[in-house]
């Protein structure tokens, strides 16, 4: 896997990765807001990886959803650099024809099994959830994939 980023000017690069581009810039007066921050993308990929994982069990379970979004959630405390996130929080809105059970088991096999982008951010900050399905609350937790082996471990734990 690889990303080329090449410079456009100011703080903006684009990032190309299998030929589709993201700009990536900083906000102004910094850079010229004309794409979104790094840590931005980095809640972006927490969002995408997660909403992928539960949009794919849901087709496989056969549930009908018209709607599913994930909203992400960082705190970023000001202070000294580098200004890291101290912890995220995902809310998932799920609406349509689907079963309420089947919906948080979805989310909640994203956030401790499959989501790759979830498991390698919740060892740097914790990573929060919630499920609300036809405007309920249905599920709260965080994720937590146990031990998830490193790059230095083989699958058998040696």
């Amino acid at each position: 896997m690889n990303v080329q980023l090449t410079w456009r000017g100011g703080m903006a690069f684009d990032a190309t990765a299998r030929g589709h581009v993201v700009t990536i810039d900083s906000r102004s007066p910094v850079g010229a807001d004309g794409g979104q921050s790094p840590k931005e993308l980095l809640l972006a990929s927490i969002g995408g990886c997660t909403a992928m994982d539960v949009a794919g069990i849901l087709r496989k379970a056969r549930q009908k959803p018209t709607r599913i979004d994930v909203r992400v959630e960082a705190d970023l405390p000001s202070g000294p650099h580098p200004r890291v996130f101290t912890r995220a929080n995902l809310t998932f809105v799920v609406d349509g024809e689907v079963e309420v059970a089947t919906v948080v088991e979805a989310v909640r096999a994203s956030q401790t099994l499959y989501c790759g982008v979830t498991a390698m951010l919740s060892r740097a900050f914790p990573i929060h959830y919630d499920v609300i399905v036809n405007g309920a609350n249905a599920a709260s937790g965080q994720a937590d994939f146990g031990s998830v082996p490193t790059a230095s471990t083989s699958p058998d734990g040696t």
